[in-house]
């Protein structure tokens, strides 16, 4: 589902579109003015339709958020009679709990209110303020429901984050103990075993050459079936050293595995091996960063991941189908990517995809 749609059909959203149109249901069609009344509530409910997709930069979502609290007390100015008009200010202040700290949204209510109390004033209704007063009050109770809402949005948002990352975390860490384990068994095998099946080979060797014994067919099975078993060991031992390297696909699938979106897909050239665990954590980090940058700022439902060598270097592409600007601004995330990256030697470059989503080069060492 579009994020579009998806956002317009979340609990609060939604209660804002049915209350919004239950106000439009006062105005009435056929009373005078009602064309100008029902131009600037749907002005207003477009502007809150697509308030959640409006660029944040340069203030766009911000003017049209005043521009909505002109609209709603315009509202009251057109229909004063009706009390109806100022729950659109008891919506919007509910609307920018869900975008904007808590000073945005008491100065743009504080505004509203003085403009409200204004407007009701002029047309001589009666107990202003307490009218003020009383929708201010459930302007409060709307923006604290709204603020908490996303604040325990963020949180557990949060929590998915720490607990992916434990989950990759752990992966390496259980590879790691792995590849130790399997390094102490090679050793074992190496100093312990070998070293007696070469000291009873040599004695095997030494009894074949008494004239007493030589030539007795048992004798020279066991010194053959002793080589035979020490080569098997080397072999066995040359296998359990050899450096697989660590298992990134399956800690990248666990990073990725708690959050429905965006989906990750890991491509690693085969035979390429991160065998130093700064490396690997390093890759995590960056595939992290990308993943909450493609979540929070693109909306993309996919992010690809590509690893391959190039000229004795690690490359790591990662891409995914979010829209994008047309300038790319560096944020926190990307320059938290490059120190990351600098600490090992290594570089970062930004692209945008034929489809305008976000295209991230990394190259390390390998």
């Amino acid at each position: 589902m579009p994020s579009f749609l998806r956002h317009l059909l979340s609990p609060l959203s939604l209660a804002g579109l049915v209350t919004i149109l239950v106000v439009g249901l006062t105005l009435g069609v056929h009373t005078p003015g009602a064309g100008l009344r029902w131009a600037v509530l749907g002005l207003f409910l477009l502007l809150f339709a697509v308030h959640s997709q409006l660029p944040s930069r340069e203030g766009v979502r911000l003017i049209a958020g005043v521009m909505q609290a002109v609209l709603a007390v315009a509202m009251v100015a057109l229909e004063p009679r009706t009390g109806t008009a100022p729950i659109l200010l008891v919506v919007l202040v509910a609307q920018l709990a869900e975008h904007w700290p808590p000073r945005v949204v008491l100065l743009i209510a504080l505004a509203a209110n003085v403009a409200l109390y204004a407007v009701l004033k002029q047309a001589a209704f009666p107990q202003p303020l307490m009218i003020v007063l009383l929708y201010g009050g459930f302007q409060v109770f709307a923006a604290l429901t709204a603020h908490y809402a996303r604040s325990t949005a963020l949180a557990r948002d949060a929590l998915a984050r720490v607990n992916a990352d434990l989950l990759a975390t752990r992966a390496l860490l259980a590879d790691s103990a792995r590849d130790a384990e399997r390094l102490r068994l090679a050793r074992e095998l190496h100093d312990v075993a070998g070293h007696k099946l070469t000291a009873m080979r040599l004695n095997l060797r030494a009894l074949a050459a008494d004239p007493a014994l030589a030539g007795r067919d048992g004798l020279l099975l066991a010194e053959q079936l002793s080589g035979e078993l020490l080569t098997d060991i080397r072999q066995v031992v040359q296998s359990m050293r050899d450096d697989r390297g660590l298992d990134l696909d399956t800690a990248l699938h666990a990073l990725a595995a708690p959050f429905p979106r965006p989906r990750l897909q890991v491509q690693i050239a085969e035979g390429l091996r991160v065998t130093d665990p700064q490396l690997a954590e390093t890759v995590l980090r960056l595939v992290q960063e990308a993943l909450t940058n493609a979540a929070r700022h693109a909306d993309a439902g996919t992010v690809w991941l590509t690893m391959t060598k190039e000229n004795s270097r690690l490359r790591i592409d990662i891409r995914d189908d979010g829209q994008r600007a047309e300038r790319i601004s560096e944020g926190n995330g990307i320059v938290g990517m490059r120190e990351r990256l600098a600490v090992m030697q290594g570089e970062l470059q930004l692209a945008r995809t034929e489809h305008g989503g976000m295209h991230l080069i990394a190259r390390l060492p390998a």
